[in-house]
């Protein structure tokens, strides 16, 4: 990477992610990508955070007593990897994230998971908003299929593209998964 490292942070890739609640699911590569994200930081012993939603609507998949609230298996924390629980759609409410990122001396994060348009974006524009470099990588994010107030149904590949679309520059830059992996960034 051309300056410091990057912390990797996985935000929501829990087995709530395959939960029927949601519809039809978009980008069905995600894990696959984040889980080269991951051997990749690892390999290099950068930080990774991962970002848990303990959810308080009772009936979520994201509930804490639910065994969709575990970590996906193909992203499973290792020991000494952060674990930040959240219960809102933003990483940095009601969590101690931006203290500890601060405490790390990060200025760079790469953000992936599921929902982008949700909990992802989120979690990008408030970093964006306190002064944190975001990158995001299309195919480390998840979309679900939408419908919007007037009735009209949008597919999962264009939330998702146009949430990419509504972050890129504002918020974080774009970067695809290969030139992650090829530090090009």
């Amino acid at each position: 990477m051309r300056r410091d490292p990057a912390v990797l942070m996985v935000v929501d890739v829990q087995k709530a992610v395959d939960s029927p609640v949601w519809g039809r699911r978009g980008q069905p590569g995600m894990e696959a990508a984040i889980a080269r994200l991951l051997a990749h930081w690892r390999a290099r012993g950068w930080p990774v955070i991962h970002v848990r939603h303990d959810s308080v609507e009772p009936d979520s998949p994201y509930r804490p007593e639910r065994p969709t609230n575990a970590f996906k298996d193909e992203v499973l924390p290792l020991p000494g990897e952060t674990v930040v629980p959240k219960s809102t759609n933003s990483a940095f409410i009601g969590t101690d994230l931006d203290a500890r990122l601060k405490a790390m001396g990060a200025r760079r994060l790469v953000v992936t998971g599921f929902q982008l348009e949700n909990c992802v974006e989120a979690t990008v524009r408030m970093a964006g908003n306190l002064g944190y470099e975001v990158i995001v990588p299309p195919e480390a994010g998840a979309s679900v299929d939408r419908t919007d107030r007037n009735g009209r149904r949008w597919s999962a590949e264009d939330v998702h593209a146009l949430t990419l679309a509504i972050l890129d520059r504002e918020y974080a830059r774009i970067v695809p998964l290969e030139a992650l992996l090829a530090e090009e960034v």
